[in-house]
Order: C-alpha cells, then structure tokens, then sequence
C-alpha cells in the first residue's frame, strides 16, 4: 500500500505516531489517575514521556494547567507529521502523508469488523 514511500519515511512517521499517541495516553488517563499512580499503564505513560516534557518544558506556556502539558506536546508531534514531513519531502499539498501509522491502524479495524459483518 506505501510502496511509493521510502522505508525511513515510514518508521519515522510510526515513531512518531507512537511518541504522539502516547502522550495522549498520558493526557487521558491523567484525567482519571494521578501522576505518581501505581497503575502499570500509568507508570510507563509518566515513565516513558517525563523525558519529553521536561525537554520541551521551555516552550511550554506557563500559565498551562500541568494536565494539559501533555497533550500540548503531542500538537507538536501533530504538526511535525501532519506539515513538516510533506514540505521536506516537497509535496505542495500538507497533509499528502495521510498517517500512515493511523491509516494501518483504521484498515485492520475495518478488515476485522468485516469479518464479523459478512
């Protein structure tokens, strides 16, 4: 299906995408857990993005609210993929990369879904 784009391009855009998802992982379940829960998925989200939020903590507004911080720096793995990646690769139209990492993701749901329907 991405055989017109270059293997590199697509592990960068699934790293990416990972690094994106998991930071709103970490935002939602903000909303229900506290930081310093003992919750497996918890631990990792703080674990795994702490690293990213102190380094984008200089670009981060300090009047945010400190459970939203999260979902701010995914916007800018947002704006990376969705703009940055298409003018560097010189496509004219932003947003020609479509996620791959997302697009995967939808086309399994749909094949398993018509699994069941049929």
């Amino acid at each position: 299906m991405y055989e017109a784009f270059p293997l590199w391009l697509l592990v960068l855009d699934y790293v990416l995408g990972a690094i994106m998802w998991t930071l709103v992982g970490r935002f939602g379940m903000g909303l229900f857990l506290p930081e310093d829960s003992n919750f497996f998925f918890m631990r990792f989200f703080v674990w795994s993005t702490n690293p990213l939020l102190r380094f984008f903590a200089p670009v981060t507004p300090g009047f945010l609210v400190q459970p939203l911080v999260p979902l701010f720096v995914a916007w800018f793995f947002f704006m990376i993929r969705f703009y940055l990646m298409p003018w560097l690769l010189g496509y004219s139209v932003m947003g020609m990369l479509s996620f791959p990492l997302e697009s995967e993701i939808a086309q399994s749901i749909a094949r398993v879904i018509g699994t069941f329907v049929n």
